[in-house]
């Protein structure tokens, strides 16, 4: 019981660091690149990377319809349409702002199991846990001033993401888990699959909106290969081995990884009210989790 556990630990401490980190990588890559070419390159460049590894671990990829179909179908809703959603976010809101966002993803999976996969029952902790973190939410975005300095669809754009994961997390439990296919394989059939259903999007519009510099390809390929290939591997393995709430409750970590480096590289500001809006979505998170507890 103890080597699964400590496996478990290591994993997610490196995907809340590498996740962290990716909110600056999606701000900087966005200098240049236009969001759904944000989303498609960081998808390609990962299942690239993902694809090296299959062939040195000697892995094969599944011949079944239903595997692909199901891992595309976690692809859209895990890689394709929030990857695209927090690069258009993050054209307007700090890279501190939107990894805040991203820590209500584990209320989201609690609301959307409550609608969608309703055998996940959640239990009434979980249910205190969901109202506190949509508060923390409002406090987060200031909602007394409308949406204050931040642009209204962008953060429209940031909740649409989180709630994308919050469905694709069970999803991927029920459905793409029993699959019993190597991490490896699983999130490259994923990635591949998100990208090519991106590409015509991507060259329907400007391939660039600026000449990309050093910066901007350094971010890019950071976020592909490390942010997007190697991640959903750990990302996999840490729902496989402690379930899809401990996994979402990477969110919970890795604000404190986008605010620091948004305000050490990118002269990131934050207010007073999305610093406790962030704490309050946390808390919310915790508690959903069963983390904080009322009743003993």
């Amino acid at each position: 019981m103890k080597k699964p556990q400590r496996s478990w630990l290591i994993d997610f401490s490196l995907l809340a660091i590498i996740w962290g980190a990716s909110f600056m990588f999606i701000a900087v890559a966005g200098h240049a690149i236009p969001p759904v070419g944000v989303a498609f390159l960081r998808m390609i460049l990962g299942a690239a990377a993902l694809f090296v590894l299959l062939k040195i671990q000697g892995l094969k990829l599944p011949t079944s319809f239903d595997a692909w179909k199901k891992t595309a179908i976690a692809g859209i809703f895990m890689s394709a349409i929030p990857f695209t959603l927090f690069a258009y976010g993050e054209l307007e809101i700090s890279s501190g702002l939107a990894g805040m966002v991203n820590a209500a993803t584990p209320v989201m999976t609690v609301a959307v199991i409550m609608i969608a996969f309703r055998e996940q029952a959640p239990n009434r902790i979980q249910i205190i846990g969901l109202t506190v973190g949509i508060f923390g939410t409002l406090v987060l975005l200031g909602i007394w001033n409308g949406f204050g300095k931040n642009d209204p669809l962008g953060i429209m754009a940031l909740i649409a993401a989180t709630l994308c994961y919050g469905f694709g997390s069970p999803y991927i439990r029920k459905y793409v888990s029993p699959l019993g296919l190597p991490n490896q394989v699983a999130v490259f059939m994923q990635l591949i699959t998100a990208s090519a259903l991106t590409l015509p999007f991507y060259l329907a519009g400007p391939l660039l909106t600026a000449t990309p510099d050093w910066t901007v390809i350094a971010s890019i390929v950071t976020l592909g290969v490390l942010g997007t290939g190697f991640a959903y591997v750990l990302y996999y393995r840490v729902i496989d081995l402690a379930g899809t709430t401990i996994a979402s409750s990477v969110t919970i970590v890795q604000p404190v990884v986008a605010v620091i480096l948004g305000m050490l590289f990118l002269a990131e500001t934050i207010t007073w009210y999305e610093l406790l809006g962030g704490a309050v979505i946390i808390l919310g998170a915790l508690i959903a989790q069963g983390r904080v507890r009322f009743i003993r």
